[in-house]
């Protein structure tokens, strides 16, 4: 299976970003790829074992999808591994680099959608992630 990598940087502490990353009630204002998407619902546990999902919708109502996975490994502040309802592995990890952090994400590519639009797809969610990051 090909693995696609995305990183990102923002201007923001570990620790920050960790929480924004993770928690639902931040999730929800960031996990879209673009402005006429929305993502009204998301949970996450934080544990080996714990069960992450989001439900993400175009905001006219013509779409919608929930986006889950279970935590095969975690390390509270720092990486996660992820396994997606269809089987996919998904690695994140959070690098300090003085006092901003570095999020690369890592994942195995569906074989719906080529390898380009998947890649696109995850870094506008990761680039619009930085960016509600950034303004908090």
């Amino acid at each position: 299976m090909t693995t696609i990598s995305i990183s990102a940087i923002a201007k923001a502490s570990k620790q920050k970003t960790w929480d924004a990353y993770t928690s639902p009630s931040h999730i929800v204002n960031w996990n879209f790829a673009s402005p006429d998407w929305c993502c009204p619902s998301a949970s996450n546990d934080l544990r080996v074992g714990g069960k992450t999902t989001s439900r993400m919708e175009a905001k006219d109502g013509s779409f919608g999808f929930d986006f889950e996975g279970v935590y095969e490994e975690m390390d509270l502040g720092n990486r996660y591994v992820n396994r997606l309802g269809d089987g996919r592995r998904v690695e994140v990890r959070f690098i300090e680099e003085g006092e901003n952090t570095c999020v690369e994400i890592d994942f195995e590519a569906e074989e719906v959608n080529s390898l380009e639009i998947q890649q696109t797809g995850w870094q506008a969610i990761l680039n619009n992630f930085v960016s509600y990051l950034e303004q908090l």
